[in-house]
C-alpha cells in the first residue's frame, strides 16, 4: 500500500455518518423551530436587561464608592495638613483639599439630583471600605510624624491618592454617557493632573 492509498484509508474512517431521516425531520418540525426562535429571544432579552440594569448600577456604585473616598481623604488632609513642616508641602496639600472639597461637593448633588443620594442609606460594606482605606492611611501618617518624617511620607501618601482617585474618574466617565456627571470628573481630573507633580516630586532636600 502506497502512501496515497494510506491517506485515503484513513480518512474513510473518519467520514461524519449521515443523520438518519427521522432525526433530520424532528429538527425540521416547526415545534422545534419555535421553541429555537422563543429560546433566542429570551435570551436576548436577559443580556440586554443585565447590560443596562448593571450599567446604571455599576455607575451609581462607582461614584458612590468615589465620593466616599474623596471624603476620607479630605479628612485625612484636615488632621495632618497643620502638622507640615514644609510651608511649600502645605499649600499644595491646602490646594488638593480644594479641589478635592469641590469635586465632593459635585458630586455629591449630582447624586442626589440623580439617584436621589443620601449619605446616612450607602450600603455598609462601601462605608467600611472607605473607613478602612482612611484608617490605613492614618496610621502610617501617624507612625511618619511619630518618626519624624511626617512630610515625605505625606507627600507619597497624596500623590498615590491622587493616581487612585484619577483612575476611579477615568473609569466613571468612560463608562458614563452623563455630560452633567462627566463634566464634574473631567474638571476634577484636570485639576488632580496638575497637582501630582507637587506631592510625586517633593523633597525635604528643597
Amino acid at each position: 500500500m502506497d502512501g496515497q492509498e494510506y491517506l485515503n484509508q484513513i480518512a474513510s474512517t473518519v467520514r461524519p455518518v449521515k443523520q438518519s431521516g427521522n432525526k433530520a425531520g424532528f429538527l425540521k418540525s416547526p415545534l422545534v423551530k419555535v421553541a429555537g426562535i422563543g429560546l433566542a429571544l429570551l435570551i436576548v432579552i436577559m443580556i440586554v436587561g443585565m447590560a443596562l440594569g448593571g450599567s446604571g448600577g455599576g455607575i451609581k456604585e462607582k461614584t458612590t464608592r468615589l465620593l466616599l473616598h474623596i471624603n476620607a481623604t479630605t479628612e485625612v488632609i484636615s488632621e495632618y495638613q497643620p502638622l507640615l513642616k514644609s510651608s511649600s508641602l502645605r499649600s499644595s496639600s491646602a490646594s488638593l483639599s480644594s479641589v478635592l472639597s469641590n469635586t465632593s461637593r459635585d458630586l455629591a448633588e449630582y447624586m442626589v439630583a440623580k439617584y436621589d443620594y443620601k449619605e446616612n442609606s450607602v450600603e455598609k460594606a462601601l462605608t467600611e471600605e472607605a473607613t478602612l482605606h482612611k484608617d490605613e492611611i492614618e496610621n502610617d501618617l501617624f507612625n511618619a510624624k511619630i518618626n519624624g518624617n511626617l512630610d515625605r511620607i505625606y507627600a507619597h501618601k497624596m500623590a498615590y491618592e491622587i493616581s487612585l482617585i484619577s483612575a476611579s474618574e477615568s473609569e466613571i466617565y468612560n463608562d458614563s454617557s452623563d455630560e452633567s456627571l462627566r463634566n464634574v470628573l473631567n474638571t476634577s481630573y484636570q485639576s488632580l493632573e496638575n497637582l501630582y507633580s507637587l506631592f510625586d516630586d517633593f523633597s525635604e532636600t528643597k
